[in-house]
Order: C-alpha cells, then sequence, then structure tokens
C-alpha cells in the first residue's frame, strides 16, 4: 500500500505493509537515531512525534500514519539544534538509548504550553532512563523552554 505523509518536513510516499511498525519503517530509511527499547510503547526510547505529539513508533502502525507530519530526531536535530545544546549543557544525557526519544518529547512540550518545573515533570514521566538520574534531563528541557 502506498503510504504517503511528511517526513521530517519533506514529503514522503512509501509502498508498505501497513501493518509493519512505524518504527521498523523509519528506521529502514537510515533514521537509525529512533531506538527500540521496549517494544511494548512504555520506555519511550522510540518516540517520534506526529503532529506535534508524542508518540511510542513500536506501536504504532505505519498504515496509521498516512497524511501526518512526522518528525524524528534527525528532523529535530536540524530544526531544533539549541533543544540539543541544552541536552548537552545540562548534561542531560549518558548511555544514549533514551536521549532521542527525550529531545522528541521535549521537542513538542511547545505544543501543550506547559513550561513550568511540575508540567515538564508530568509531560516527560513517559520516557524512562536508567543513568541519569532525570534531573539533568529536566534541568535541559527547563533550559530550553527558559530561552524559547
Amino acid at each position: 500500500m502506498k503510504i504517503n505523509f511528511s517526513l521530517n518536513g519533506k514529503e514522503t510516499e512509501l509502498d508498505v505493509d501497513p501493518m509493519s511498525l512505524a518504527l521498523d519503517v523509519i528506521r529502514g530509511l537510515s533514521l537509525t537515531g529512533t531506538k527500540e527499547g521496549c517494544g511494548v510503547g512504555v520506555c519511550g526510547a522510540c518516540t517520534i512525534m506526529v503532529d506535534g505529539a508524542p508518540i511510542s513508533s513500536c506501536i504504532c502502525l505505519v498504515g496509521t500514519l498516512m497524511n501526518k507530519d512526522i518528525w524524528t530526531i534527525e528532523g529535530l536535530a536540524e530544526k531544533m539544534p539549541e533543544l540539543i545544546d541544552s541536552f548537552v549543557e545540562k548534561e542531560g544525557m549518558q548511555c544514549g538509548i533514551c536521549t532521542p526519544g527525550q529531545i522528541v518529547a521535549a521537542a513538542s512540550i511547545g505544543s501543550t504550553g506547559g513550561s513550568n518545573h511540575q508540567d515538564i515533570k508530568h509531560y516527560m514521566a513517559g520516557n524512562l532512563c536508567r543513568c541519569t538520574g532525570y534531573q539533568t534531563i529536566l534541568d535541559a528541557v527547563e533550559d530550553h523552554l527558559a530561552i524559547n
């Protein structure tokens, strides 16, 4: 089936099985920044942005993405380098497995309007990290929102 969507700002058409997982399709396009962590949609490592909202690509069927606006970590790194800079400056990463999903989730916060510490903490709760203890991630997100 032909699936059309915008991927990182570029119109894209793929001939794929609509029942394929978005994560597999995205990684098959050499966009390997999106990671598989848990495979059941609870860790956030595979987070992509769809129409401005973070979603778990490991449980999203690519057929549901028809005519959607999709952003991965690769596209957001070009579109929002200041967010990446905040994560580096505040040391909001360690091993890097969760970092792409954390950054994608943080990038979508602007559309929700929440920018105080509790809002950010609540919004980022869907992204797990086994290395940082979360404070540096929250600091990076707060820093980014303060400058934008």
